[in-house]
């Protein structure tokens, strides 16, 4: 848990849930309980929310065995990279009711969406749709942009004065 996973963590506390987490190490300063690998925590809790970097490490670190753990009743959200699930076998999983719902903004072969995906809001998981297929637009807000602008002026404003930098590119 790193710092987009934090905030997501801040995020649902107010709405009482159970948080927990799976990382390379267990985290000191973090409170939520800790799963040394993603079988456990998926055979533990009731939603997956990916926010990890994409490595060799990392990619399709939900495969099935990861979608069989979490259940018929299990939801994966990713907001990540598209390559930590496996989509095919995810498609399928959705489709055969090994796991009840997935939350996407990510996939695995941008910007192509699996056909099988859009099919699935005939299917039903406590009245709702079972996938919810959203673009990734991870900074495009008009306050982030705004900020982005306002940082790129202060940088060039400290620039041409000789001054530090506010946000350094580092190249090492």
């Amino acid at each position: 848990m790193k710092s987009i996973g934090s905030l997501i963590a801040k995020r649902l506390e107010p709405f009482g849930c159970i948080i927990s987490y799976n990382s390379t190490s267990k985290k000191q300063r973090i409170p939520y309980r800790y799963y040394p690998d993603l079988l456990s925590l998926a055979a533990n809790n009731d939603v997956i929310v990916l926010s990890c970097a994409l490595n060799d490490q990392t990619h399709h670190i939900v495969n099935r065995e990861v979608m069989e753990a979490l259940g018929k009743k299990g939801i994966i959200i990713n907001v990540g990279r598209g390559g930590l699930i496996d989509e095919m076998e995810m498609v399928k999983c959705l489709v055969d009711g090994v796991i009840g719902g997935a939350g996407l903004d990510v996939f695995e072969i941008e910007p192509g969406v699996p056909e099988e995906l859009f099919g699935l809001d005939k299917n039903f998981f406590f009245g709702l749709d079972n996938v919810v297929l959203s673009p990734h637009a991870a900074m495009v807000t008009p306050g982030s942009l705004d900020n982005i602008a306002q940082l790129a002026l202060a940088n060039l404003t400290a620039f041409f004065s000789d001054q530090p930098l506010i946000s350094p590119v580092r190249l090492d």
